[in-house]
């Protein structure tokens, strides 16, 4: 999982690095800092994130990517298709929300199956 995490890791440093230009950039960037730290952790990192005080921050960090997740979800009828999220700005939201949501699941399930070994 270790070079999973790292691939996740990158490809939200990635999806930082474009948000130079949009409106809301610092508000996404920090968005998908979150995951890409946390899988940053479990890929470099993970017996420093094998404590109480990491377990309450990451519950607390997928709760509200949780939240967020629901609060951005496109309401844009097909909003997978290409044609659609190329145009329309929520849709893209929505999908970024869920791909950092999913970072943060499998950095999370890293983290957690360290604990019971």
């Amino acid at each position: 999982m270790k070079y999973v995490n790292i691939l996740f890791c990158l490809m939200m440093i990635l999806f930082i690095g474009v948000q130079y230009n949009d409106p809301d950039g610092p508000l996404w960037a920090l968005i998908y800092a979150v995951p890409a730290i946390w899988a940053g952790l479990a890929a470099f990192r993970l017996r420093r994130v094998q404590n109480r005080g990491a377990y309450q921050l990451l519950g607390l960090s997928i709760a509200i990517m949780f939240m967020l997740t629901v609060y951005y979800w496109p309401t844009t009828p097909n909003f997978w298709v290409k044609e659609i999220y190329w145009e329309t700005e929520t849709a893209r939201e929505g999908m970024g929300m869920m791909i950092a949501s999913f970072v943060l699941l499998v950095a999370a399930a890293t983290i957690l199956s360290a604990r019971s070994k």
